[in-house]
């Protein structure tokens, strides 16, 4: 694990699970919602962000959360020698999307962009959700089947999948033992 994708349906844990996957592996995270806003919430222009993003794909490690556009994503599976696919039921993401927004009311959620309303992004999570099903689908697992043989694939399917995959799948860091005189 040097290279990690982390993608799935909006509002379904890939923020915490990056954010926690970094602190495990001490792998730079890289949130693609902060790479693709300004502060303001205006989007970044597209040649900054292909720049950006090639950059990232081309370093040593990364973990990188989200989806984007097809192109960077396609790009961003192949680098990757991990892929994390978080693959809950529409119920559960519609769920999560409703409770990020409740909770965002009162902080910030997790990975969110400064500057992004809660209630604009969460109508485009909505909005976004109702689409999924052309993508997230029997076929795009087939396609990550196929080009995941030369890479380590975790299909994440339920909430309890999602809160032990780092303990289950990571490596404790090794920690420096402190002599005692």
């Amino acid at each position: 694990m040097k290279k990690i994708a982390v993608f799935g349906k909006p509002g379904s844990g890939k923020s915490t699970l990056s954010k926690n996957l970094s602190s495990a592996t001490d792998i730079p995270l890289h949130q693609l919602d902060s790479m693709l806003y300004k502060k303001n919430g205006d989007l970044v222009d597209r040649k900054t962000y292909d720049k950006e993003h090639g950059k990232i794909l081309s370093s040593d490690s990364w973990i990188i959360d989200g989806f984007d556009l097809i192109e960077p994503f396609n790009k961003r599976l192949a680098v990757a020698d991990t892929l994390v696919y978080i693959d809950l039921s529409y119920f559960v993401s519609y769920y999560l999307v409703t409770k990020r927004f409740l909770k965002g009311l009162l902080v910030k959620p997790e990975g969110w962009p400064d500057g992004c309303s809660i209630l604009k992004g969460t109508l485009q999570s909505y909005k976004v959700l109702k689409l999924c099903p052309k993508f997230w689908n029997d076929n795009f697992l087939q396609k990550l089947e196929e080009i995941s043989t030369n890479k380590s694939l975790y299909v994440i399917r339920s909430i309890a999948e999602l809160n032990t995959f780092v303990e289950t799948n990571v490596k404790p860091k090794a920690y420096k033992s402190i002599n005692k005189d």
